[in-house]
């Protein structure tokens, strides 16, 4: 899995011209436990760095960005369902949506895991 990382705390995982996009572990720990997520609607169309849903915990609520321009083109049904599994695996089966890349240069400008780390320990 070759993630890439945003500063606003989401990572995203590209294969072919689909992404998966998620919040990162230390996300999760600021936010403390997840009680609810707002998903996109699959079939919307959503701008690089524009809200693309909603997580609150029992801390705060905040948006969730879109990494990469694209369309929504699933959302995870289980992490609705049930939304602890951002906080307990939030790297796999805690993933938010998947997208089918608009413009897959924007990837290029994501943070790569070292200067994402580096990132996070200075946020």
């Amino acid at each position: 899995m070759s993630l890439k990382y945003t500063e606003d705390h989401e990572w995203i995982n590209v294969d072919g011209d689909i992404a998966t996009v998620g919040i990162t572990h230390h996300a999760q720990d600021a936010l403390g436990d997840v009680v609810f997520v707002d998903l996109p609607e699959v079939g919307a169309t959503i701008a690089q760095k524009e809200v693309a849903g909603v997580v609150e915990s029992v801390k705060a609520a905040a948006d969730v960005y879109m990494p990469v321009s694209g369309e929504v083109t699933e959302v995870n049904e289980a992490l609705r369902a049930d939304p602890s599994l951002a906080n307990s695996d939030p790297l796999g089966a805690g993933w938010f949506f998947k997208v089918k890349l608009s413009n897959a240069g924007e990837v290029a400008a994501l943070l790569d895991e070292t200067a994402y780390t580096a990132f996070a320990a200075n946020a």
